[in-house]
């Protein structure tokens, strides 16, 4: 009798754990997004709105956020260099980074491994002062090259602590095969290895490119009028006896959209490269 209950109450209990299950994370979920969700509602709402907060999903829209954050506050100059400041210095760091990383696994430099992966650790306040004084003595303050170095200066340990894990998972045979047809090794790299790292340097320009676009400290020391980035320029949205909190969820969004669209379209090849290397053999 005992058995024959255990084996009628297993389907039931399979059962339960699945809907409990779903229920957690659908919660998770909820509690997740919530934030970002009110920030995209409180975008569309007015000062009075935002608020009441019995008008928390009932009130009228209005795009009056969104036209101010241009007209008013003149943000596409900020979107223009926080694009440009984002690309060049994801673009230096993987010329840079993934031929280190490459080397690095393949001739296994521990000491340089260990040197990349200690500078990605500290914070970048450490480098603001010497960075600030550097820039001063050479009047690259408020120019966008300072903005490229200083994110460059972070992103480039990014990659290559990305791209390390990724080179020592592919097998050392598909080198030699070039090799052996004649290739030599920039050769083998450019035409063999790197055709197979694409999930990796997806996952790499991916994240610094995110770490440059949401970076606020460096740009708020560095950046100046012509020169500021989006972080930057939510600043404007504050004052000193009040917060445009419209304008200022209007412009968040602005700033948070694009990052959550080029995640979600990529999340698959950001996956694979974060998981690379884990399971050897």
């Amino acid at each position: 009798y005992r058995p024959m209950m255990m084996e009628m109450s297993w389907p039931l209990r399979r059962r339960v754990k699945r809907i409990s299950f779903s229920v957690l994370t659908v919660l998770s979920t909820l509690l997740i997004i919530s934030p970002f969700l009110w920030m995209i509602l409180a975008s569309f709402k007015t000062q009075v709105q935002i608020m009441d907060m019995s008008r928390l999903l009932v009130f009228r829209p209005t795009a009056a956020n969104y036209l101010g954050v241009f007209t008013r506050y003149s943000f596409g100059k900020p979107i223009v260099n926080s694009f440009l400041v984002a690309s060049l210095s994801t673009l230096l760091a993987l010329l840079l980074g993934v031929p280190a990383a490459y080397a690095i696994a393949r001739f296994k430099m521990r000491t340089a491994s260990v040197t990349i992966v200690v500078t990605r650790i500290k914070p970048g306040l450490t480098f603001l002062v010497p960075w600030f004084i550097l820039f001063t003595k050479l009047s690259l303050v408020d120019t966008l090259l300072s903005l490229v170095l200083t994110h460059l200066l972070v992103g480039l340990p990014l990659i290559v602590w990305v791209m390390i894990p990724y080179f020592e998972s592919l097998p050392r045979e598909l080198e030699e095969s070039g090799l052996v047809d004649g290739c030599n090794n920039y050769q083998t790299f450019l035409l063999i290895v790197l055709p197979l790292t694409g999930p990796g340097i997806v996952t790499s320009v991916l994240l610094s490119f995110i770490y440059s676009w949401n970076n606020f400290m460096f740009a708020l020391v560095l950046a100046g009028y012509h020169t500021k980035t989006l972080p930057v320029a939510i600043f404007n949205f504050i004052q000193y006896a009040q917060i445009d909190w419209g304008g200022l969820m209007a412009a968040s969004v602005i700033i948070t959209l694009p990052i959550v669209a080029i995640s979600l379209l990529l999340q698959k090849y950001v996956i694979k490269g974060l998981t690379a290397g884990a399971v050897k053999g």
